[in-house]
């Protein structure tokens, strides 16, 4: 992920009046002014970057595209070509970062990257994952997503209330999810205002 969706849900809540730490792998934009920048090389960084910058914290929305297995023993370096033959490689399941994210009265949204039965497989992850809001994307529409500026979402909240926004620049689904997260922040979705 080219790290464009979590760039402007960082301005955007900056924008409002947030106080803003922005998690990051991604090598590319700038560093938004008035906003913390954690980078982040590998997914265990970003769990332990998370875990610090929860405590406290109202919110958290993780819009980052975590891999879902890591290699169970990383190699310090390049693996040579040994001989001609195969070679396995044993993965181990990535720990999930926003299921594992823990704090009182904070409110926790999700992204769900799918490529098919979108809405159904968001819910799975917002019960599974114990999320207040899952931003629900489609995988392989042309124009919208990873790596385009525009991106097309729904958003599904613990009531199980869909809204669907048309295809929008990211900074304006930025906008319209973080009026969603002041609602629930408002609303103390877990019954407390945190």
């Amino acid at each position: 992920s080219s790290g464009a969706m979590g760039h402007a849900i960082a301005e955007a809540a900056r924008d409002r009046g947030a106080r803003v730490t922005l998690i990051t792998a991604a090598p590319a934009p700038p560093r938004p002014v008035g906003v913390e920048v954690v980078r982040a090389g590998t997914a265990g960084q970003m769990a332990g970057a998370v875990r610090e910058a929860v405590r406290g914290a109202d919110a958290l929305v993780m819009a980052a595209a975590v891999a879902d297995w890591t290699p169970a023993s990383p190699a310090g370096g390049k693996i040579k070509k040994a001989g001609r033959g195969a070679m396995t490689l044993e993965l181990r399941r990535t720990d999930d970062i926003v299921a594992s994210a823990e704090g009182p009265g904070l409110v926790k949204v999700g992204f769900a990257l799918e490529t098919e039965d979108l809405e159904r497989s968001a819910r799975e992850k917002l019960s599974a994952k114990g999320l207040d809001l899952i931003v629900a994307n489609p995988a392989c529409e042309p124009g919208v997503g990873m790596g385009e500026e525009d991106n097309r979402v729904t958003l599904i909240d613990r009531s199980g209330s869909a809204e669907a926004l048309p295809r929008m620049p990211k900074e304006d689904v930025a906008w319209r999810l973080l009026d969603r997260v002041a609602g629930l922040l408002g609303a103390g979705a877990r019954g407390s205002a945190g």
